[in-house]
């Protein structure tokens, strides 16, 4: 196996792997930051070693035994760990046949969900901290996410590991009886892990799948957890589902954008589709909406339009009128911007669109001058499209995007040259 090959196989592990990896680590030294650069010194001899010895038939196992002995090596020399190494010395390893504990969430990495998402910490720092350490996100990515600079992200991430160590906050899931009330700041952190895998911050590919793989796996055992009377977790499962569904849609076989429109909808995972619909309808039923059910009932006016032109786009602007009382963020206003000229035309999108702009509140925000941009060119006001195509151009991050902003951008510099033609 050659160079390439290899570090393509461990790209590969690092995705699906890191985050147990990390998660299994903490748990066995109770050290953040010797967990993550254990972490990545195992794949590091990954590269090294599986070019000459090949790849190992059980990889994440390979890494994992790696990063937990040089993790246990880092403190045996290390002497004022001394007392530490005693303590993780003395914790009994479990009989292969010992039964689990019931009230305990058999996966390292809810337990480290819930750790990081502790309410010593503040939100932005539980949800910041969990990507880092449980997804490998880069800071860079988490800040984009957070439409933050890298800088203050990177502080917030060191702010936010001493407070669990000066704290003493416990590496465990909370009892039950303490679970509704920290369920919010999971629930952060498992759309933001979804949202990096469904349009990447960065790179050449449009989604992350396995992210989002990653993202509905931890919510269907979190809803599988949580007391039936909590709703969110459940809602926020079928707005994933119903995403994740058209994943075979969005990009060709380029991997450029293909918008909603134009999506081949046969494409469209009809069977995931079901279940998400189902299972939203048994949760609104307990007549709890909260912010992720109604995102699941917009998802899902989309995903039953078996055609774009029977788009539901009055229903679905009023239920982000209903989305924007119960999270009045700029986000959820531009979205809200989409539906509103769909349903009552663009002139009428377009004022709320440039009510945002002018509040600020989006400046760095690629997909403000992007939905700008339609909304002019579907006016005929190409030359200022152009101007807006140019500003999400340099604002957006993603290599599929940029692309697709680029071949609408040429298509206004085109028309404007047929337009001075024909004068």
């Amino acid at each position: 196996m050659g160079p390439d090959d290899a570090g393509a196989v461990v790209a590969a592990t690092f995705r699906e792997d890191y985050g147990r990896i990390v998660a299994a680590l903490i748990r066995l030294t109770g050290d953040w930051d010797l967990a993550e650069e254990c972490a990545q010194e195992a794949f590091a001899e990954a590269l090294r070693n599986w070019p000459a010895h090949g790849v190992p038939d059980r990889p994440g196992a390979w890494l994992t035994t790696v990063a937990r002995n040089r993790a246990l090596d880092r403190l045996r020399r290390a002497t004022t760990e001394k007392a530490k190494l005693q303590l993780v010395a003395a914790r009994p390893e479990p009989a292969a046949d010992e039964e689990p504990d019931p009230d305990e969430i058999p996966d390292d990495r809810l337990r480290l969900m819930f750790t990081c998402c502790h309410p010593a910490l503040a939100i932005e720092a539980r949800v910041a901290l969990t990507l880092r350490t449980l997804a490998g996100l880069s800071t860079a990515e988490i800040a984009r996410a957070f439409l933050v600079p890298e800088a203050t992200m990177a502080k917030r991430l060191v702010r936010a590991k001493q407070k669990i160590a000066a704290a003493r906050i416990p590496y465990r899931v909370p009892p039950p009886h303490l679970l509704p009330e920290r369920v919010s700041g999971v629930l952060a952190v498992l759309y933001l892990l979804f949202n990096e895998g469904y349009a990447a911050t960065g790179g050449a590919d449009l989604a992350r799948h396995e992210l989002c793989a990653e993202a509905i796996r931890l919510t269907r055992a979190l809803v599988a957890l949580l007391p039936d009377g909590e709703t969110e977790p459940a809602g926020l499962l079928a707005l994933m589902l119903l995403q994740h569904a058209r994943r075979r849609s969005r990009s060709d076989a380029a991997g450029d954008v293909i918008i909603l429109a134009d999506q081949d909808r046969t494409l469209w995972d009809r069977p995931q589709i079901d279940e998400a619909i189902a299972l939203l309808e048994r949760t609104l039923r307990r007549r709890r909406p909260g912010p992720y059910q109604v995102q699941a009932a917009i998802a899902a006016c989309h995903s039953e339009a078996l055609r774009a032109e029977d788009t539901d786009w009055p229903q679905i602007a009023a239920l982000y009128g209903r989305l924007a009382t119960l999270t009045p963020t700029p986000v959820v206003q531009l979205n809200r911007a989409v539906a509103v000229a769909m349903a009552d035309g663009p002139e009428a999108g377009l004022r709320l669109v440039d009510e945002l702009a002018a509040s600020g509140r989006l400046g760095d925000y690629h997909l403000l001058p992007a939905l700008r941009a339609d909304l002019l060119r579907r006016l005929d006001r190409r030359p200022d499209a152009a101007a807006a195509y140019r500003q999400a151009l340099a604002l957006a991050g993603n290599d599929a995007e940029r692309r697709y902003l680029s071949r609408r951008l040429a298509e206004m510099d085109s028309d404007a040259e047929r337009s001075s033609e024909d004068e």
